[in-house]
């Protein structure tokens, strides 16, 4: 029998570059079995089948997990489209808050954002990281259960300060006390941390070569009442000597 993949309505493709990471093309000829190499609308020529194109009305999606096709070249066109057209950082994907550091300050953490957010379910608003603190506040106070928030990613990409707005959001919604609010006492911890684990690198000025576990006590009202800070993994090599590469970019 004769097998042909026909791509009636999801013409539109992705390609390796090198310069760009992934360039956009277009098929001109169905694929059949047999074929070696796939027609496709580009300056270079044929190239091999590459990931298939998401149409352009899922582009911008604030769900990745929305899109017809997700692999790599989709989900950082999706990202882009959103930071560079819209200038929203912050995407979901299913249960996972995936956040784009834009380097400077964005006026969406004002305590109105916040008690917009409060109360709401997770989805029923745009993404950000005070939906995925009120869903963590809603469970602990619905389920009686320890939450846990998890912040990762690489050096620089917004980690500490993520992980402040998340602390600054439980205090305004248990509405803490605001002579002697916890949180601002946690936060006045970082300097002291930051000054014994943070360095200097080539992609983070001030980067934290530790990890940090943030436990953050309730009462039975769920108003923050302590808070407790560990550190791990002290990168003790980074703290104590810089490489010539890293030691070339600091500015006196």
């Amino acid at each position: 029998c004769h097998l042909q993949i026909r791509f009636p309505q999801y013409n539109r493709v992705w390609i390796p570059d090198a310069e760009h990471v992934w360039k956009s093309a277009e098929i001109l000829r169905d694929f059949h079995s047999g074929d070696n190499v796939l027609d496709l609308l580009l300056e270079d020529g044929t190239v091999s089948l590459p990931p298939l194109r998401n149409p352009d009305i899922l582009v911008g999606e604030n769900d990745l997990t929305a899109l017809s096709y997700l692999h790599e070249p989709a989900v950082l066109h999706n990202l882009k489209v959103r930071f560079v057209e819209s200038r929203i950082i912050y995407t979901y994907c299913g249960i996972i808050l995936v956040a784009v550091n834009p380097n400077k300050q964005l006026p969406v953490y004002g305590d109105a954002i916040i008690h917009a957010y409060s109360g709401q379910n997770m989805g029923d608003m745009d993404p950000h990281i005070f939906a995925v603190a009120e869903e963590a506040y809603k469970q602990m106070a619905r389920n009686h259960k320890n939450q846990s928030i998890i912040v990762s990613g690489e050096s620089g990409a917004g980690k500490t300060v993520s992980a402040r707005y998340a602390m600054r959001y439980f205090a305004v919604v248990s509405k803490s006390g605001s002579q002697t609010r916890v949180e601002d006492k946690v936060l006045a911890s970082n300097p002291i941390t930051e000054a014994i684990g943070n360095a200097k690198t080539t992609r983070n000025d001030n980067s934290s070569r530790f990890g940090k576990y943030t436990e953050i006590s309730f009462d039975r009202r769920y108003r923050i009442i302590g808070a407790n800070m560990r550190t791990y993994l002290l990168e003790k090599s980074r703290v104590v000597f810089q490489v010539v590469s890293e030691w070339e970019t600091v500015k006196y």
